[in-house]
């Protein structure tokens, strides 16, 4: 076997590596809140932007309708999220957080910071490695789109 094809020596494989980590990392935290790492995902894009369209929040998040809408279907079964039509386009669906929903964001707070300290990883490190990660994926993103 030549090193090339080496599984060690991969990129790939270590950021699916350093990505199922991260997520195990998120589990008992977000489970204290009863929700998983996506649902957690959508809910901060709609911390940030309470009303998002679903193609929005699927831009945001790098998924696609089929894989959003069970998602939030879910989410809105447990009460945290409310979906509907737009009174401006009814082929458009907003996303509404519920008050649920909104006090949730309260007891996530403490998520980052724990998520930090787990890392063990400077704040430097931590803003370089996200930044570079960021870089990768403008451009992986650019090279599918050409």
């Amino acid at each position: 076997m030549t090193d090339v094809l080496r599984l060690e020596n991969q990129l790939c494989f270590a950021l699916h590596a350093a990505s199922r980590a991260m997520t195990g990392a998120y589990q008992p935290l977000l489970e204290e809140l009863g929700i998983t790492y996506p649902q957690y995902l959508v809910l901060l894009t709609l911390w940030e932007e309470d009303g998002a369209r679903v193609s929005r929040i699927g831009e945001r998040l790098y998924l696609d309708s089929a894989t959003l809408t069970p998602l939030l279907k879910r989410l809105e079964a447990r009460g945290l999220v409310e979906r509907r039509r737009s009174s401006a386009d009814e082929r458009v669906v907003e996303v509404f957080l519920s008050a649920e929903g909104k006090r949730l964001e309260q007891k996530a707070r403490e998520i980052p910071q724990a998520l930090f300290c787990k890392t063990k990883l400077s704040i430097g490190e931590l803003v370089r490695l996200r930044a570079t990660l960021q870089e990768l994926t403008r451009t992986l993103h650019e090279d599918t789109e050409d």
